[in-house]
């Protein structure tokens, strides 16, 4: 009775694992969903904040854009996964996407740091253009789905 029992066990658990084991793993979204820009701004409002504050949209900006260009073949806004566009979700896609995401996070930390240290000595009239040039290509990229 008690061998019956603990291969009845055995069994179980070994077919409980199985099971678990053949599961894929979630596809994951080519753009992050932290990219979105929460506010657009006019000329005026950027002229009305101060230089730090300028500072922190400009590089919110640039990351959002760093994280958005690459895959714009692909899609615009976050939520497209590799398994919506019709990319095979196997172990290689994903630690490939998993390499690109790293190699992205590398570049915005080394950028980051450079503009921490560098951008305060910008001028604040270049730095508004620039935040606002930024915001219509993010802006621009909304549009991007009529042209295909």
């Amino acid at each position: 009775m008690k061998i019956k029992i603990i291969l009845l066990s055995f069994s179980f658990f070994l077919m409980a694992s199985i099971g678990f084991a053949q599961k894929n793993k979630e596809a994951k979204s080519i753009i992050s969903e932290k990219v979105a820009i929460k506010k657009y701004h006019n000329k005026a409002e950027l002229e009305g904040m101060q230089k730090g504050e300028l500072l922190t949209l400009y590089i919110e900006r640039i990351e959002s854009l760093v994280k958005t260009l690459p895959y714009i073949a692909f899609a615009t806004k976050p939520g497209v996964t590799m398994t919506t566009l019709g990319i095979p979700n196997t172990n290689d896609n994903r630690k490939i996407l998993d390499s690109q995401f790293e190699a992205t996070d590398d570049y915005i930390t080394s950028t980051v740091e450079f503009q921490n240290t560098i951008l305060p000595y910008s001028d604040t009239n270049n730095l508004i253009a620039a935040i606002l040039f930024y915001e219509e290509i993010m802006k621009s990229l909304h549009e991007y789905s009529e042209f295909h």
